[in-house]
């Protein structure tokens, strides 16, 4: 081989190892204003199984499909959710209605999330069909707060595309989660109308963000976690223990303003209500987004540049 050969190669290699240091991790968009949309097909329902003779009811909320807007500033991520009867899949939605609000925010390696549903009309899916009860519902608050160990890891890159996962990483991320929820049936034939429970887990994580193209990124991780269930209705209070499982998968297009991608989400949270019943509390989501960014006002990057650094967050 030629000495000019030799060193074209040469240079070549040490042009891609000083390209690569250089290259960051994470593109962060501090001067940008996000906005979102997303249709996502999602629900909070419920399994309960009858440990006696194996069987199982799921009570799923009628309402399924709804249209989503979010907006991103820096730390803060912000989104709306409504369920509009004119998608083909909620014209049947008669007396129902399912509404969320969800919350997510960063302060330097912390991630801390609130949900909030409120869902009414339930189909109760038996092995004979299905009986529809417009006079049940939930309401649910609660969230999480989670540590991301690895700086070069982006979870915004797959939650709400508020970074740019520009090289492939990954992060043990644990969490703390906490549920209440209150189930209410309006009917005065039933023997309980009111049930209020909360469910507190916590456990370890992991994640990775696979940088399989320039633009283009495959997300996915879990979280397995333990916890204890507290159920109170008719002034009979109970605890049990109760077992979480968390999975996400995105796969995503990224950009300088647009990005695009497709997200997969579902958390469940298992637990005995009696010695007999077994029940699956399952929040889940499959939804298509995209978004652009803009240029946030001069005066909102000033003063969260003189917030991060009033308390160190920068």
């Amino acid at each position: 081989m030629g000495l000019k050969i030799k060193l074209c190669i040469g240079f070549v290699l040490v042009s891609c190892s000083v390209w690569s240091q250089d290259e960051p991790y994470i593109r962060s968009f501090p001067e940008k204003l996000t906005v979102r949309l997303g249709m996502q097909n999602t629900s909070n329902s419920f399994t309960v199984f009858n440990e006696e003779d194996n069987s199982e009811v799921e009570f799923a909320p009628n309402n399924k499909t709804y249209l989503g807007v979010s907006f991103l500033f820096r730390s803060i991520e912000l989104d709306f959710g409504y369920a509009p009867n004119f998608l083909s899949e909620n014209q049947d939605n008669d007396g129902s209605r399912l509404f969320t609000l969800n919350f997510r925010m960063f302060l330097g390696q912390w991630m801390q999330t609130l949900d909030f549903y409120n869902q009414k009309g339930f189909f109760a899916n038996i092995e004979g069909g299905a009986i529809y009860f417009p006079e049940l519902k939930t309401l649910k608050i609660g969230g999480s707060t989670s540590r991301i160990f690895n700086k070069n890891f982006s979870f915004r890159a797959i939650g709400f595309q508020n970074e740019w996962q520009k090289k492939s990483a990954g992060s043990f991320i644990p969490r703390f989660t906490y549920y209440y929820t209150r189930f209410s049936f309006e009917n005065p034939e039933a023997l309980v109308n009111t049930e209020h429970t909360l469910n507190l887990a916590v456990g370890p994580g992991y994640y990775y963000n696979l940088v399989l193209a320039k633009h283009i990124i495959l997300g996915a991780g879990g979280t397995l976690g333990a916890g204890m269930h507290i159920s109170s209705s008719n002034g009979d209070t109970s605890a049990n223990f109760l077992a979480q499982a968390i999975f996400r998968t995105v796969l995503g297009y990224n950009s300088e303003n647009f990005f695009t991608g497709v997200n997969l989400n579902a958390q469940v949270l298992a637990y005995e209500d009696d010695e007999t019943t077994a029940v699956a509390d399952s929040l889940s989501f499959v939804e298509f987004y995209l978004g652009y960014r803009f240029n946030a006002p001069k005066k909102w990057v000033e003063k969260a540049d003189k917030f991060n650094k009033k308390y160190g967050l920068d």
